[in-house]
């Protein structure tokens, strides 16, 4: 019994050519997309769990914080989905490190297609899941009382920088994807990492309602930038200070780990 093998196009020099290696990462974005189909407690991960987030701060926090519930979500819906944008981005280290450990990698390796394909196609895929927990928090939002005021400019603006930022995070969760022994050990980093720099950012309460020492801290905080940004963009207003500052850390933020991350996986796969 014999099985007919395709063969990517190579170069001159044996490797794939870039337009086959395009073609190859969406395959494999493809590949991690349907498997929600196969594996349906992912959507918990990626529906369930954004909506549990809006429903719990918006009726938990909402009066105490600014009076009605709706008052409250117009602010903090916002930092609400940076909050999950940030988390999600850590799925893309625990499925990287599944993947790894189970040797999908190994496999992948041996076939015919560029050694990145596996890689950027994760981060597509994870990207892509990211904007449908966006969209599905700002309709859940808008249902509640949430309305976009900054017009179809502004929602294209935020939704365009989030995914901006969420891309240059991805290489973080690449590295820790990489370098973590076992998927506990990368939620462990998550937790750690990821709380206190949201929850010490404007992302749900107003920077000048804290501490003063906290203060100093929360107005360099790459989260405050972001979620003043994508709350300015979406409700309307003076947005240039926070989304150049954005911009700039997403920049920084991809000029460090890309390096680190490309050559743990050059290591690893």
């Amino acid at each position: 019994m014999t099985a007919a093998t395709v063969t990517a196009p190579l170069g001159r020099k044996g490797k794939v050519q870039p337009l086959a290696a395009l073609r190859q990462t969406g395959t494999m974005a493809w590949r991690s997309l349907v498997s929600v189909k196969h594996n349906p407690l992912e959507l918990v991960d990626y529906s369930v769990t954004p909506i549990m987030f809006v429903f719990l701060f918006t009726y938990v926090f909402g009066g105490q914080m600014a009076g009605t519930p709706q008052a409250y979500l117009q602010y903090a819906l916002s930092g609400i989905i940076v909050q999950n944008t940030l988390f999600m981005s850590m799925y893309t280290a625990m499925s990287l490190n599944t993947d790894l450990t189970k040797g999908v990698f190994d496999r992948l390796r041996s076939l015919p297609i560029a050694r990145s394909a596996p890689l950027f196609g994760r981060i597509a895929a994870d990207l892509a899941k990211q904007l449908w927990a966006m969209l599905l928090m700002l309709g859940l939002g808008a249902a509640l009382g949430f309305r976009i005021t900054g017009g179809l400019g502004g929602f294209l603006g935020a939704t365009l920088m989030l995914m901006i930022f969420a891309a240059a995070v991805a290489w973080t969760a690449v590295l820790i994807g990489m370098l973590a022994g076992d998927v506990e050990k990368v939620q462990v980093f998550a937790f750690v990492l990821i709380f206190p720099l949201t929850f010490t950012s404007s992302a749900f309460v107003r920077v000048d309602t804290m501490p003063g020492w906290l203060q100093a801290w929360v107005n360099v905080n790459p989260v405050t930038h972001l979620s003043d940004a994508f709350r300015g963009l979406l409700l309307g207003g003076e947005v240039a200070g926070p989304v150049l500052w954005s911009l700039v850390w997403a920049a920084g933020i991809a000029a460090v780990f890309i390096p680190l991350a490309m050559r743990s996986y050059r290591s690893r796969a």
